[in-house]
């Protein structure tokens, strides 16, 4: 299987997060071991909170965006320092610019041949997006055909469902509603991200 560009395959999506919010909710998440950050492009002034998360954790920490479906997007994290671009859908001229300028792609798909047409693309890695909808045993029938490229469940996962995933093949997830909720308490931030944590752990015993 590729190596990962982070130790803890568990992409932190902050979607809806503001820039005054950000700084204390990545310090936790960085503090309970993830180091895979992503903030949708739909979030108020995304940009800003990039910027922002990239210069207090960027060293020890894969920042980036979500929701990237226009170049301009791409032109808006470069600008911030971000290095990881996640889509929701499978763009190839979009992943080709992004991979040219020397980001990270973890390309969203829901087919095979969305999934072949992203790594043709450059992608280096690839999200099963929604997840919840095709479930584990799409996962498995896609295994089999893919190269060992790293795959993530992404939308709809949930601690207890993390596992099914990664029995299946994924070898990580991204990890949205059940990890962040806007206006969400810090402390709940922490406490998702443990029960998120522990749930990987757990599976790789």
């Amino acid at each position: 299987m590729t190596a990962l560009p982070f130790q803890l395959p568990l992409i932190a999506i902050l979607r809806g997060i503001t820039p005054d919010q950000v700084d204390a909710h990545v310090d936790v998440l960085v503090e309970e071991g993830f180091d895979a950050i992503e903030i949708p492009s739909n979030s108020p002034d995304w940009e800003t909170s990039v910027r922002r998360t990239v210069q207090r954790h960027g060293r020890h920490a894969c920042i980036g965006a979500g929701t990237v479906v226009e170049p301009e997007h791409i032109d808006a994290l470069l600008r911030a320092g971000g290095r990881l671009m996640v889509t929701p859908n499978t763009d190839p001229p979009l992943i080709q610019r992004a991979v040219a300028e020397g980001l990270l792609v973890a390309a969203g798909f829901a087919t095979a041949s969305e999934a072949f047409q992203a790594l043709r693309a450059g992608a280096q890695m690839l999200k099963l997006f929604p997840a919840s909808l095709h479930g584990p045993a799409l996962v498995r029938a896609l295994r089999s055909v893919l190269p060992p490229v790293p795959l993530f469940a992404v939308g709809g996962v949930s601690p207890d469902t993390l596992a099914s995933y990664l029995s299946a093949g994924c070898q990580g997830a991204g990890i949205g509603g059940d990890l962040y909720q806007p206006g969400q308490p810090v402390a709940t931030t922490r406490l998702h991200a443990r029960r998120f944590r522990q749930a990987y752990l757990d599976h790789s015993a």
